[in-house]
């Protein structure tokens, strides 16, 4: 089995504590990681890590092109579908590929999704199971039905199919946009049902995450956790810190509950793994070569004009003023060419070709 995770070296300590579990519980996983940084530092020295890959090292085309346009928040859910590419090519005989959000933990063998991975190309999981916690049912209408913190397909031509269909809308549209109907990656795969052969696992250990506490009928049985009598396989412990112990509070009852317990032990594991401090890092693409911090308002506007977006061949080696200064003759030349009927009606012909040749010449 194939597992693979997608980080920038701030969360280089969630992606130890995930690979660590992975190799515990699945004795014959690979783990790769695929880092959205310039460079790989000795922090990404780790024994449960069978490699370490850069997203431009995998990359087909120009990556600084690509990634600039992204936030940091948005880099590492835009490269995960090419890095699925990459890893079913480099390992063809290989039949199971399975993705794991940073701060994922698995805590059994993955039984039901091999079985299901012998017959069916492409494995999600739901943000919910049952109705009643309506403040998530909103949630998931906005952000995306299925949770792309998992995703699991195996190496036949449906998978491959699915897959280059979510890498091209990755390449244009992996952002954080949810009043355009775009959330990262996730938001796309609720038409992949509609376009692929897609199954939909409703198993309660899969994907287990503080969205799911209420009423979530939690038990232990010979230090077996199961959620609803379905064995844990792992947890996704999303929104770590602050929001996780808010789900808790909202929606656990006060005193002793069994995911308390496995949040507060992972809790210990998650630290240890951050005593070098290492999610301080700051991310190697917010900055131009120069140093200068790249100001995240151009990264929009530069990603909304493809005018601009593929006339600049490494935006890194320019800076803010100089990225704000093609955007703007963009925009101006335009507003002159939609202008250009309109002044000739008024006998302004020559004022527009004026200032479209200034905007040209100018520096």
């Amino acid at each position: 089995m194939i597992v693979f995770t997608s980080i920038c070296a701030n969360y280089t300590h969630k992606a130890r504590t995930l690979a660590k579990s992975v190799k515990e519980h699945i004795n014959d996983a690979k783990f790769f990681v695929c880092l959205t940084e310039r460079e790989k530092s000795s922090i990404m020295n780790f024994n449960y890590f069978d490699e370490v890959i850069l997203s431009k090292d995998m990359w087909d085309g120009n990556f600084d092109r690509f990634i600039y346009k992204h936030s940091i928040v948005e880099a590492s859910t835009s490269v995960k579908a090419h890095f699925f590419k990459y890893l079913m090519n480099k390992y063809p005989n290989e039949t199971e590929f399975v993705y794991l959000d940073p701060d994922c933990y698995v805590y059994s063998e993955f039984i039901e999704l091999r079985q299901l991975l012998l017959k069916k190309p492409i494995i999600v999981c739901p943000h919910l199971l049952q109705p009643g916690n309506i403040d998530m049912e909103l949630s998931a209408t906005a952000h995306g039905v299925y949770n792309l913190g998992f995703l699991a397909v195996n190496n036949s031509d449906e998978a491959n199919r699915f897959i280059d269909w979510w890498s091209e809308r990755l390449y244009l549209f992996c952002y954080d946009d949810i009043l355009r109907g775009i959330f990262t990656d996730q938001k796309w795969i609720d038409l992949a049902p509609c376009f692929f052969d897609v199954k939909i696992l409703k198993h309660n250990g899969y994907d287990f995450a503080p969205w799911s506490l209420l009423n979530c009928n939690m038990s232990i049985l010979n230090d077996q956790y199961y959620v609803n009598d379905d064995p844990i396989r792992f947890i996704h412990f999303s929104g770590y810190g602050a929001t996780a112990r808010k789900c808790m509070d909202d929606w656990l009852p006060d005193g002793e509950h069994p995911f308390k317990d496995l949040y507060d032990k992972y809790c210990i594991i998650h630290d240890y793994n951050n005593e070098d401090n290492v999610s301080k890092i700051p991310w190697s693409y917010d900055y131009y070569y120069s140093g200068e911090k790249v100001d995240n308002a151009l990264r929009a506007k530069y990603r909304s004009d493809y005018d601009v977006m593929f006339s600049i061949e490494d935006p890194f080696a320019l800076s803010n003023t100089a990225i704000k200064r093609l955007s703007s003759k963009k925009r101006n030349l335009k507003h002159y060419w939609k202008s250009y009927l309109y002044l000739m009606e008024n006998g302004g012909i020559k004022a527009v070709l004026k200032k479209i040749t200034s905007i040209i010449t100018s520096s």
